[in-house]
């Protein structure tokens, strides 16, 4: 069996987050779930640990990591997904606040984490390090009116490429994945099925449906896993073909 890894999620209270936790915790890591509000709770039954979390706050992220101790796989889940408005009516403020969660969090969490790895890389610890962050095919495929995230995700995908291209020197690989639409509780609330934007959005995926969170969860578990131990610097669909029509 192999050695248990320490896996940090952000994002880890919502339907994403968790059923990363649970697929992480079902292989045998121990899993520390991040966010906001709600971690500890959503943790518990997953026999992981939940923490409190603000990734735009950088000295929130150091005592934070402090608590855990050392992460071996850095999960970027966490993102805003739910300020949308066209490029000639979002207000500047509301970008700002889309980048700066899902940008510069994930920048912020990625350098604080990859810098201890890199420290117990010296100290002599000899185990490759690993970052999964969370994109979207938005950032290849638009959609009207969701610009503003789908661009800060679109950078996720480049922040993606550049730590794995420096990083790699120090054993430590970033991916990423790419979901379409997903079927969270946050998403049925806001496009029920059977509903007209519900069914316009499965009309896209020539699957015939949208993504499980299961779905989301075993292709970050493979990303992280010795089975992907040659990839590196990518960004995964998992869109059941969207990209393709």
């Amino acid at each position: 069996m192999p050695a248990a890894r320490t896996v940090l999620i952000t994002g880890g209270a919502g339907g994403i987050g968790r059923a990363i936790g649970a697929a992480f915790a079902q292989a045998g890591d121990s899993v520390v779930l991040a966010d906001l509000d709600g971690a500890e709770e959503t943790a518990k039954p997953l026999g992981g640990h939940g923490i409190r979390l603000d990734i735009t706050d950088e000295a929130a992220i150091s005592a934070a990591l402090d608590e855990v101790g050392p992460v071996d796989v850095l999960v970027n889940n966490a993102g805003l997904l739910s300020i949308h408005g066209r490029l000639l009516e979002l207000p500047g403020a509301d970008l700002l606040r889309i980048l700066s969660t899902n940008v510069h969090g994930t920048f912020l969490m990625t350098q604080l984490v990859a810098r201890r790895m890199v420290e117990r890389r010296t100290a002599g610890h000899s185990a490759p390090g690993v970052v999964v962050n969370l994109s979207s095919i938005g950032g290849r495929q638009p959609t009207p009116g969701m610009g503003g995230y789908e661009s800060s995700k679109a950078a996720v995908d480049a922040l993606t490429r550049w730590a794995a291209i420096e990083l790699a020197e120090h054993q430590i690989r970033v991916n990423a994945v790419a979901p379409g639409p997903v079927a969270t509780p946050m998403l049925a609330a806001a496009m029920p099925p059977g509903s007209p934007a519900h069914d316009a959005w499965v009309a896209r995926i020539p699957d015939g449906r949208m993504a499980a969170v299961e779905d989301v969860a075993a292709a970050v578990v493979f990303l992280a896993s010795p089975a992907a131990a040659h990839i590196t610097g990518t960004s995964l669909p998992v869109d059941g073909g969207q990209l393709l029509t």
